[in-house]
């Protein structure tokens, strides 16, 4: 096997000769961006890998957070003001709403700092280094020992640091990540939903869009300037660095970088596991997700209180749900499976008599394995493991006696039995007829039996105590045992098999990561996202969906007032944006806009940064054909959605009237 460092060093001999990954493929690591300096110059970058990312200066990794810890977002002024996604945001907006009060459907604005609302458990991570370790752990004896000592020293005498130790291209290659934590995050604004959420889930995924996807909060510090505890004796935090607002727009073709934190992605899998993926995983959950779509959107549509306490719940069920339908299209489009098959083919003739023959053949029989387990665990945590009560159940008698007031208070508020009945009746008939019997707890069939039916079995389910709000006996409660049984079988028998056959297969994919890096020796290996913070880069580009269509890259206030319907929620526009379109002064007021940079879940929130290094746009989507990408981007349809800075300060100035917050802005061409 080759020699991790001579790996190494070979991935960085590839990426010097400028051998570009597939168009503008790739989430590239801040801390070795000189790597990628000159090719981003060469599509129209202005500034130098220093302005990206500096231990010693203040660079623009000092103005983008982990937000929330699954979102970007980005400072914009020097009290601390931050832009990030209203779908980021929505969580905070939801819980401060009330009927009285209902900030989701009308908006907040705090034009004073008083008026400026407490997150509690809202934190947001500035990222002060990032440290290549591999060598360090390559010699320990203790691997585990050694990144705990790794972590210690680096947060030791500092406020609010955090560490993690990471691995990349497989265990590969390992970084030490240290974050500065600031726990007193206030929410300032938030546009009402009919323009932060336009479109709903209808528009979700798609382009055109014409959502006005941003909400404002502002971190708070010590006097110090140091990360402290809620205390109103906070101050705004004044930051290193702040992103200037660029109001001169973008044209076609024009470059864009976005700086954010991606969730996942898995970009050098086998055939096998993106066949499972396409063919097997996702239409399931899609199948389970439209269930319970459907027993919550009947409910949200006949009451508004139903509809503010299951706002959140239904976004959050019906994001991956369209995007799983996108990512197994385009997978099917892009005849994937295949030709990943065909470059194993080659691969297994390059490897034929050296130390990675015979790899890929274990990598098969290992997924061959694994499907079932994994199939299961998958249908389990999106039907049973999925049902609200039985899981409010385990929470509140887990918590400890001084949480479980809060635990109830804040379950029960958001919950309505109705939904989760009908949710618990169609999920788990359907767990019964896709799960074999074999790789399901015996309590199912057991339950089943005694009552005959899965609708007889809800009703003892949801008529017992905890059901009622009767807190005073609910370890007897059959939610709770419900609960308990499906987790004993799925932690006692499904995650076992699932991580031993996991860890086998990547142990082999460290070996096959490596081998891919010695087979193609002047490709672009980046490493797959993992919550760390990248740079991904491209230009502002349309493209075409299919035969005789070709989208643009913009759309703009026209295209809102054509799809304006004061009949349907999530097209129902405030009055005043009416008002201003018909003044004839807005018609082509840009909305949003789209852009060939890399992104995956998590890049929420980012900044979408021009040529010269400030902020135009905020990122929140990907379009419908390219949700691949995650597992292959493919340059004809990948493209993420960005919201036109110009389209946010228009919201806040002339829609809300909130013009006041934008004075701490700093504003160039």
């Amino acid at each position: 096997m080759m020699d991790i460092r001579k790996t190494l060093i070979a991935l960085a001999a590839a990426l010097s000769t400028g051998a570009v990954a597939s168009a503008d493929e790739g989430m590239w690591l801040p801390a070795l961006i000189s790597q990628r300096i000159e090719h981003m110059q060469q599509k129209g970058f202005t500034l130098d890998a220093e302005d990206i990312y500096s231990i010693n200066n203040a660079s623009l990794k000092d103005a983008v957070v982990l937000f929330g810890g699954g979102c970007t977002a980005e400072v914009v002024s020097p009290e601390g003001l931050l832009f990030t996604n209203h779908h980021c945001g929505y969580s905070q907006i939801q819980k401060h709403s009330s009927v009285e009060h209902d900030y989701l459907k009308d908006g907040f604005w705090a034009l004073d700092r008083e008026e400026e609302l407490p997150n509690p458990g809202l934190s947001v991570m500035f990222l002060e280094y990032m440290q290549d370790v591999t060598s360090v752990l390559e010699k320990a004896q203790d691997r585990q020992a050694a990144i705990d000592s790794l972590k210690a020293a680096a947060v030791s005498g500092g406020k609010g640091l955090k560490a993690s130790v990471e691995e990349f291209y497989y265990g590969n290659q390992y970084f030490l990540f240290v974050y500065k934590e600031f726990t007193d995050v206030r929410l300032v604004g938030a546009p009402p939903s009919s323009i932060g959420k336009f479109g709903g889930d209808t528009d979700n995924w798609m382009w055109p869009r014409h959502t006005g996807d941003f909400s404002i909060f502002r971190i708070y510090a010590g006097k110090d300037n140091e990360p402290a505890d809620y205390s109103i004796e906070n101050v705004p935090y004044r930051p290193k660095k702040y992103f200037k607002i660029a109001t001169g727009g973008l044209d076609e073709g024009d470059f864009t970088f976005i700086y954010g934190f991606p969730g996942s992605t898995r970009e050098y899998v086998t055939s096998e596991e993106i066949r499972y993926i396409a063919e097997v995983s996702d239409p399931a959950k899609i199948a389970l997700r439209t269930l319970r779509l459907g027993n919550m959107k009947k409910y949200m549509d006949m009451s508004q209180d139903i509809r503010i306490r299951y706002s959140s719940k239904y976004a959050n069920v019906s994001n991956s749900w369209k995007k799983w339908q996108g990512e197994s299209g385009g997978i099917r489009r892009n005849a994937t499976v295949a030709t990943r098959k065909e470059y194993e083919g080659r691969f297994r003739q390059w490897a034929q008599g050296g130390p990675y023959e015979g790899l890929l053949d274990r990598l098969d029989s290992l997924y061959a394995l694994m499907e079932p387990v994994a199939f299961a665990g998958e249908y389990m945590r999106e039907s049973a493991l999925s049902v609200e009560l039985p899981a409010f159940a385990t929470a509140y008698a887990d918590a400890a006696d001084e949480t479980k007031e809060k635990t109830a208070t804040e379950f029960y508020r958001d919950w309505w039995l109705p939904i989760d009945k009908e949710n618990f009746i169609a999920l788990m008939t359907a767990y019964g007829k896709n799960v074999p019997e074999r790789l399901r707890p015996a309590y199912f069939d057991e339950q089943l039996s005694r009552y005959g039916s899965v609708e007889a079995w809800a009703d003892e389910i949801f008529g017992g105590g905890l059901a009622r709000e009767d807190l005073s006996d609910p370890g007897n409660d059959p939610a709770l045992l419900f609960r308990r049984e499906f987790t004993r079988f799925y932690n006692d028998t499904i995650a076992p098999r699932h991580a031993g056959l996991r860890d086998e297969i990547d142990r082999l994919y460290k070996d096959y990561m490596r081998a891919q890096m010695e087979f193609e020796p002047d490709r672009d290996f980046y490493p797959d996202a993992n919550l760390t913070l990248r740079v991904a880069y491209g230009n502002v580009a349309g493209y075409e969906p299919s035969d005789g269509i070709r989208y643009k890259p913009f759309s703009t206030l026209a295209g809102i007032m054509e799809k304006d319907n004061p009949e349907i929620f999530d097209y129902n526009v405030p009055q005043k944006l009416r008002d201003l379109y018909a003044s004839g002064l807005y018609d082509d007021m840009p909305v949003c806009f789209i852009a060939t940079n890399h992104t995956s879940g998590g890049n929420s929130g980012s900044p979408v940064i021009n040529a010269e290094g400030n902020l135009v746009g905020l990122n929140f989507d990907r379009v419908w054909e390219g949700t691949m990408s995650d597992l292959d981007f493919d340059p004809a349809f990948c493209r993420n959605i960005c919201l036109d800075i110009r389209y946010l300060l228009f919201v806040v100035d002339k829609v809300c009237g909130a013009g006041s917050l934008l004075q701490e802005l700093e504003f160039v061409e």
